[in-house]
This record gives structure tokens, C-alpha cells and sequence, in this order.
């Protein structure tokens, strides 16, 4: 299985066992602008740095070009973040799963948009410390997470017929609709939990502690 990773510019743990755990590859490591000082800060070397780079200071640029890493450059008036730029090329490259780290944190529309990218590009992953967030297909198993905390968000107006399976609470061709809570905080009770659903936008956020 192939594994990306982004460096966004949001908020980073500062656990050094969360990077350990991750295995991070430096090359399959993409930062979007502040993402490199992030990177840089931890002893990283990306393979590839995109953006405008207005959080990004010229002490780091210069640092960046010295380790001839490969540095896209963006004009500041665009049509889309620099994050999302980097997010749709990686997404291109057919990794199995892209880890976003970064994503959230600081400015509250950069993260409602940050998660709404799930629907757009195949195969993300949204990480701090705490959790992981991620898009639920019909037909999704979860393996292997037993005990582990799990919420299920709706992004569309209704999830039609929702049927959780491996679960301390399980449901039966339940409607979960845009705003319910019901399904927040469920706890995985088998080594192989399965979600169903006949129609809507399912996201999934699952506890790493």
C-alpha cells in the first residue's frame, strides 16, 4: 500500500511518537507553503514544496533551495488554496492514501473547507494526535480498531439507510440527517466493524488514543 504525506499550515502535534508511528517517507513527503517550516522544524526534507509562500519567510525558502528540494511557486491572486493545488496533484499520482497533517487549526474556513476536499480528492486522510478523519464508502470495514472511539458525521442531508455493524451501538437501516448526533461517539466492539448505507456523504472520525 502506498502512503502520501502533506504538511499543511495548520496545527501540528507535538508528540514526537504521532511522526514516529506514521513512518513518514520524506520522499512522499509534500508540503503546501508554512507546511515546509513545519517539516523542516521536524527534520524532514520534502520531496516537493508548493505555494505562494506568504507564511513561509526567506530564511526557510533559502534553506529549501539549498537542499534542492523542488519548489513550486504560486501567484497570491488564485483561484484555489495552495493547499488544495498540492492536494489535487498529489491526489493524481494514485497513492492508496494521502495523510494530511496541518489541516486544521487556525483560521475556522480554511478547515470547513480543508475537510470538504474528502469529497473532491480519492483517498484522504485528515490527522492531529487525538483523531483521523476520513471519507465512509458504502460497504466500508474497519479492522483491527477495537475499543477505539468513532464518530459518524453526515455531510448531505440524510444517509439513507445506515446500517452499523461491530459496534457498541449498532443501527438498522437508520436515516441519519444533516446535524443528528446519533451516531457520535460509538465505540468499535469487533475486529471488524462494517458500515452500510444505500445513499448520502458519510464521514467517519475515528480516536487514535
Amino acid at each position: 500500500m502506498t502512503k502520501a504525506f502533506i504538511f499543511l499550515n495548520g496545527d501540528f502535534p507535538k508528540c514526537e511518537k504521532f511522526y514516529e508511528n506514521l513512518k513518514i517517507d520524506n520522499n512522499h513527503l509534500y508540503c503546501a507553503d508554512g507546511g515546509a517550516k513545519k517539516a523542516l522544524e521536524l527534520n524532514y526534507t520534502p520531496k516537493e514544496v508548493w505555494g505562494d509562500f506568504d507564511s513561509l519567510d526567506d530564511f526557510y525558502i533559502n534553506l529549501l533551495k539549498e537542499k534542492n528540494i523542488f519548489i513550486k511557486t504560486f501567484n497570491k491572486n488564485k483561484d484555489f488554496t495552495d493547499g488544495e493545488l498540492l492536494i489535487s496533484y498529489v491526489s493524481s499520482l494514485n497513492y492508496d492514501e494521502i495523510y494530511v497533517i496541518g489541516g486544521f487549526g487556525g483560521r475556522i474556513d480554511h478547515t470547513l473547507t480543508n475537510i470538504n476536499l474528502i469529497f473532491k480528492y480519492k483517498n484522504l486522510i485528515f490527522m492531529d494526535n487525538l483523531e483521523k478523519l476520513f471519507l465512509v464508502k458504502s460497504n466500508f470495514t474497519i479492522k483491527n480498531e477495537i475499543n477505539k472511539r468513532i464518530s459518524f458525521i453526515s455531510f448531505s442531508d440524510s444517509v439513507d439507510n445506515l446500517t452499523l455493524k461491530g459496534f457498541l451501538y449498532p443501527l438498522n437501516n437508520h436515516t441519519l440527517n444533516r446535524g443528528d448526533s446519533t451516531c457520535l461517539s460509538n465505540i468499535i466492539v469487533e475486529n471488524e466493524a462494517s458500515i452500510k448505507f444505500s445513499k448520502g456523504k458519510l464521514i467517519g472520525v475515528l480516536s487514535l488514543i
